[in-house]
């Protein structure tokens, strides 16, 4: 089964940015449903961005509304590992980051997610 291991957040002020790393071994990543989630104290868990399986067709990318113009996730397969890159960053970002992966199809809730990361906090000033 694959593992997930986040790394790369921290503190930075309103308006910056940090790329935060997913990597992953103990299976190929490609044949994964892959997502980052976050979760404020006291919040639920959201979702943040995801892509598909990669298919014949390719995989495709999702974000949610509020990251959409500001996060982008990208991958190289070559290292097995995810990124996840934040711009413009707001202090309403501030929360623990997780990715996640599936066999399933593509999901933006949790709960259809079987492997998880230990996460990565970041912390955005204003």
């Amino acid at each position: 089964q694959v593992q997930l291991v986040e790394s790369g957040g921290g503190l930075v002020q309103a308006g910056g940015s940090l790329r935060l790393s997913c990597a992953a071994s103990g299976g190929t990543l490609s044949g994964y449903t892959l997502a980052w989630f976050r979760q404020a104290p006291g919040k639920e868990r959201e979702f943040v961005g995801g892509f598909s399986r990669t298919t014949w067709r390719g995989s495709n990318t999702y974000y949610a509304d509020s990251v959409k113009g500001r996060f982008t996730i990208s991958r190289d397969n070559a290292k097995n590992t995810v990124f996840l890159q934040m711009n413009s960053l707001k202090p309403e970002d501030t929360a623990e980051y997780y990715c996640a992966a599936t066999r399933g199809p593509y999901s933006d809730d949790g709960l259809n997610y079987d492997y998880w990361g230990q996460g990565t906090q970041v912390t955005v000033s204003s």
